[in-house]
């Protein structure tokens, strides 16, 4: 007994503080740089960074220098190529968040730019540029705003041409030197996650289709070699395997279905992605998303013999990275000999790297900025698994905060005691659900999660079923019917934390983003006494206005994943977290941008006025130039003490 009251006088007298020398603010500061890409000799480098508040285009040379930047725009600007043959710089941007991008010629030093594309009404989904320089390849709804057509402009006349037309959801997966051929991708309209490729001639106009397939299947990164194409796929796959695609007899140049043979390259038990070949077709770079975490690989490729044959070599060389991270955005130097790309980790903000594939050497070109933020501070998450309803494990990103632990000891001194209260001390936590829901959360930098960490919270980041990366039958887990099924796995992570995660369970909070906001909305209606508090950003309240009102290109695409208004009204009216408004008790933080093309802000607005006419706790941010998720450094500084201080105030 008396060992016991020495035990229990020890867990009175504990003290756990959690060191936070740094604000929000600075948090909120860090910058971070990706989509990099070549000038043609080399010497330089275009990539994007929000080193201002927003994505601008800046230039440094390869070899290291001050970066320059080239563009002063309010909004973010969404990619940048460097033409092949150094007559200008193309990039994308679109205002106050709508997503309707324009394109944008500018020289290299960045003191002339010009409208490319001037169609505020009109979206533009860039492709890439010929290997010339001379065209770029894209999709717009110009024709009508529900469908997508193929086009290429000539960048010295501005002429824009038809390539091909259709009444459905296309993009410009690829296209040959010479400009004679497309591969078009169309969205499957019956099953989620499904799309099929067409070789179109652009001179006839004939179409051929590529890839029939049965079950719902994946084809993407699409590139063109001499005689055949390279592309990533899981057909008939769990994972995305990257495969070679070419005709069996090449006489004719009969690319018909019954002519093609398809051999796999390269096909672990993990997706495949972020395909890039040299300009030579020489060398091909791709990653692999490992349990989350890139790999990245180099491998080349044979052109010759006669006839012509394209051999992927067997031999991967994989690039030592500088941790374990995300990699993104990877492309080659015109002469093939180096490779650019960005790279993040928890405990790295996103900065651009080139490896030299000559000598082997791997080299960091930006030095993106931490507003004097000791990176030592940063958390590194767990990866942890846990039991759901239905015996499943649940993949997720644990982060536990760092405090200074001190106790009593018999003498009723203060002293250190490493370890004691991880078991006793319970921790906050913030459970983050990600969007999608074909998406995945991986372990790349969070501001956000490093200052609610740097405040003494853990964080959640699951990835509950119907998330990617786990294989096609997990990521078909939540399909319709299925839908309240990946909110019990919340439910079961919120059961993991309490149990086994040292969370209290009176101070548990979920949020999320997009599709997110929708599960964040479900857990907490659905299980409405496990949440201390709650925040929804830009989610899905309603689903029978939230397809009624999204984008018309975009509505069929949804239907296919959650349901259809014509066929599934009544399911998606049950579901809908609206019809559930009178069970909600937590707290809630609801934030929306007005010009969000996807969920209307009126999602939002729904919610809000049903929680506000009933008396209940809710809070709400409504920004005026912002789209899907709030990005402008000026309105996230606004945002998110607020949002700190709601979570202090239900949490702690």
């Amino acid at each position: 007994m008396k060992k016991l009251f020495v035990l229990a006088a020890i867990f009175l007298f504990a003290a756990v503080s959690f060191a936070q020398p740094y604000t929000i603010q600075q948090y909120l500061s860090i910058k971070s740089a990706g989509s990099p890409d070549f000038s043609p000799d080399g010497k330089r480098i275009v990539y994007l960074t929000n080193a201002t508040g927003t994505s601008q285009v800046w230039a440094v040379d390869a070899a290291g220098s001050k970066p320059e930047q080239l563009t002063f725009f309010d909004d973010n600007v969404s990619f940048v190529r460097w033409l092949p043959d150094n007559s200008g710089i193309i990039f994308g941007m679109a205002r106050g968040g709508n997503e309707n991008t324009q394109f944008y010629w500018m020289t290299p030093k960045g003191d002339a730019i010009e409208k490319l594309t001037d169609e505020p009404s009109v979206r533009h989904n860039f492709a890439g540029v010929s290997k010339d320089g001379k065209r770029i390849y894209y999709t717009s709804n110009k024709r009508n705003r529900n469908f997508f057509d193929a086009y290429s402009m000539d960048l010295e006349s501005e002429k824009e041409t038809l390539l091909y037309k259709y009444d459905g959801n296309i993009s410009v997966s690829a296209f040959n030197d010479s400009g004679t051929k497309l591969v078009i991708s169309r969205s499957g309209i019956e099953k989620s996650l499904d799309n099929d490729l067409f070789l179109i001639d652009v001179k006839t106009g004939k179409e051929t289709h590529l890839t029939p397939h049965e079950d719902a299947s994946e084809f993407g990164n699409v590139e063109f070699l001499s005689d055949s194409l390279l592309m990533t796929t899981n057909d008939k796959r769990e994972f995305e395997a990257l495969v070679q695609m070419r005709p069996k007899k090449t006489v004719g140049d009969d690319w018909s279905a019954s002519n093609l043979e398809t051999s796999v390259v390269y096909g672990p038990n993990w997706d495949v992605g972020g395909v890039t070949l040299s300009n030579d077709s020489r060398k091909l770079a791709y990653s692999v998303n490992n349990d989350g975490f890139s790999e990245l690989y180099i491998r080349s490729i044979e052109n010759g013999g006669k006839p012509l044959v394209s051999k992927v070599s067997s031999k991967a060389d994989q690039i030592d990275l500088p941790g374990r991270g995300i990699v993104g955005g990877s492309r080659f130097s015109g002469d093939g000999t180096k490779l650019a790309f960005s790279f993040s980790s928890p405990t790295n903000n996103g900065d651009v790297w080139i490896y030299d594939l000559k000598a082997k050497k791997l080299s960091q070109v930006t030095q993106s900025d931490r507003a004097g933020i000791d990176p030592k501070t940063f958390i590194t998450p767990e990866l942890i698994k846990f039991k759901t309803f239905d015996g499943r494990e649940i993949p997720g990103w644990f982060y536990r905060p760092k405090a200074t632990r001190t106790v009593a000891n018999n003498a009723g001194s203060m002293a250190s005691r490493s370890g004691l209260l991880d078991a006793i001390t319970q921790f906050p936590v913030i459970v983050s659900i990600h969007g999608g829901p074909e998406g995945q959360s991986r372990p790349g930098f969070n501001p956000l999660f490093q200052y609610y960490l740097s405040r003494g919270y853990a964080v959640l980041d699951p990835n509950v079923r119907g998330s990617t990366g786990y294989g096609k039958t997990y990521t078909h887990l939540d399909d319709v019917e299925k839908r309240e099924d990946s909110v019990k796995d919340i439910a079961a992570a919120h059961e993991w934390l309490t149990t086994k995660g040292g969370a209290d369970a009176k101070r548990i909070a979920v949020m999320g983003g997009s599709y997110g906001g929708y599960m964040t909305m479900a857990s907490i209606t659905l299980y409405p006494d496990l949440w201390a508090a709650a925040v929804n950003t830009v989610g899905i309240v309603n689903w029978e206005t939230f397809l009624q009102n999204t984008s018309g290109y975009r509505r069929r695409q949804r239907e296919v994943e959650y349901g259809r208004l014509d066929r599934d009204l009544e399911f998606l009216r049950r579901i809908s977290p609206i019809r559930k408004i009178d069970r909600i008790k937590t707290p809630l933080f609801v934030i929306h941008g007005k010009n969000d093309p996807r969920v209307p802000y009126t999602e939002a607005e729904q919610v809000v006025k049903a929680l506000r006419d009933r008396n209940a706790i809710v809070q709400y941010k409504l920004y005026d130039d912002e789209g899907h998720g709030i990005s402008k450094l000026k309105n996230r500084l606004e945002l998110y003490p607020l949002v700190a201080d709601f979570l202090d105030k239900y949490m702690k």
